[in-house]
């Protein structure tokens, strides 16, 4: 098998051919490192490449097949896993360089993807903290996006991102504090989940950032998304937040016919004073359009945002200094972070309390919107991807207001805890992906898988090739 096709292939068919003789996870992972060597070089999407460990993990699981071992439901599938996770051997750098000593032990997250037979095959970029919409960052330079190298991939997973989009791997691990998830999959032109919280655990951390962060895949397609998902979602003891378990598996949710749904579609940010660029828009209306000829009730609806800021803000501050107070060496982290780490001086943990609750009055208001439809339909991000070199230049108040405009649709729903979807639309006119958001109400990520598998199924969302990079 060439490693072309087998870099190409989505995880759930690596599966298939790992698991009958078609393929080998050598094979599949040897394809994924040529990839990334050929690749990666112009992106900058892996700031370590684990390719001695990668390679022996696939010969135990090709091992495992020849014993006549069962496998797993990842059996030879690379993935990659961004910086803040815990990888066994590795320094969580959270993409800078204030730590120095290599973990001893996987996170849980990645724990069970090894259990599952999933191969990591590196880490990839993000911003320090993973505090800004673009990946980029002193240490790690500029991460680019396979699809036009002059543009941001987004972030703060924007490192994931360009590795899935380019098929260096078919599947990476992500995170979303306030559309880290979902940003860099408009902008790479892939399926990403930003899952209800508590749906993951937050091992070895009781929380991510409070109540707005979660962790989840970035994938080429829905039903890689959910074939992870059903191997990282759960919990923990120490975890704070926690789910209720879904009635199916998000796989079942993906194959299954999502049935006649009340969809609300709205352009309206979130954040006042945004204006949503004229491709988001467009891909809003043909999206309400092409629900509405699949049999689905679709209607504009006034969503009546409620302002997330007194919610957001401080547990933003808040998790930006804990995560640097447990830094090795504070005084390597990248000067605008300790100036956001002065900023937030004012964050105790009773005023980060105070904004969660403030954060359940906020998800209350939100919810309404549910009264009436079943699954809201908006823009993912205001602009379009933006050039690289965003953190060139300004400080903490600069960076944040650069950033604005990309998570005018997205940061609400960390607030309140809902799940949202970043899907593919098609590609506009400048090269570069095209994405709706879909929300669902809270613990009904099967509802979007389904839509989300639909939607895939009657208008396929184009994949980078070599020809149509730049």
């Amino acid at each position: 098998m060439s490693s072309r096709v087998t870099a190409d292939l989505p995880a759930s068919d690596l599966v298939r051919l790992t698991t009958s003789g078609g393929a080998s996870a050598k094979e599949v992972v040897e394809a994924s490192l040529d990839r990334i060597s050929k690749r990666d070089p112009g992106l900058n999407a892996f700031s370590v490449v684990l390719a001695d460990e990668a390679r022996a993990d696939a010969a135990r699981l090709d091992a495992l097949i020849a014993e006549g071992g069962q496998p797993g439901p990842l059996h030879g599938v690379p993935v990659a896993i961004k910086e803040e996770l815990d990888v066994a051997g590795c320094v969580t750098t959270f993409g800078g360089v204030a730590n120095s000593t290599p973990v001893s032990v996987d996170g849980e997250v990645v724990r069970r993807l090894r259990q599952a037979g999933a191969v990591i095959v590196g880490k990839t970029r993000m911003p320090e903290f993973g505090q800004w919409p673009f990946t980029e960052s002193v240490a790690g330079g500029v991460t680019r996006n396979p699809w036009d190298r002059s543009h941001t991939p987004g972030g703060s997973s924007g490192g994931t991102a360009a590795a899935v989009a380019s098929g260096m791997v078919p599947v990476g691990l992500g995170g979303d504090g306030g559309g880290s998830i979902r940003i860099p999959s408009a902008c790479c032109g892939l399926f990403g989940l930003k899952p209800t919280r508590g749906r993951v655990t937050s091992d070895p951390m009781p929380h991510l950032w409070w109540a707005l962060g979660t962790t989840g895949p970035l994938t080429r397609t829905v039903l890689d998304s959910a074939l992870v998902y059903d191997v990282i979602r759960g919990n923990l003891a120490g975890d704070r937040f926690r789910a209720p378990e879904p009635e199916t598996s998000f796989i079942a949710a993906a194959g299954a016919d999502p049935g006649k749904l009340r969809i609300g579609w709205s352009t309206v940010p979130v954040t006042k004073g945004v204006k949503p660029a004229a491709e988001h828009v467009a891909a809003v209306h043909e999206t309400a359009a092409l629900l509405a000829d699949l049999g689905h009730d679709v209607r504009e609806v006034d969503p009546r945002y409620p302002d997330p800021t007194a919610a957001f803000i401080p547990q933003f501050f808040g998790g930006v200094r804990a995560e640097a107070d447990a830094m090795e060496h504070f005084g390597r982290l990248e000067k605008r972070t300790r100036e956001t780490y002065r900023l937030g001086s004012w964050v105790s943990e009773a005023i980060v309390e105070k904004a969660m609750a403030a954060g359940d009055k906020v998800a209350e208001r939100a919810n309404r919107v549910f009264d009436e439809v079943d699954v809201l339909l908006s823009p993912v991000i205001g602009p379009r991807p933006r050039r690289v070199g965003a953190l060139n230049k300004g400080g903490t108040i600069a960076m944040s207001l650069k950033s604005r405009p990309m998570v005018a649709w997205t940061a609400l729903w960390n607030v309140t805890g809902n799940p949202a979807a970043s899907v593919p639309t098609g590609i506009a006119a400048d090269g570069l992906p095209v994405a709706v958001q879909l929300v669902g109400r809270i613990a009904d990520e099967t509802t979007l898988l389904s839509l989300s598998a639909q939607i895939e199924r009657a208008r396929a969302w184009p994949l980078l090739t070599d020809s149509s990079a730049r």
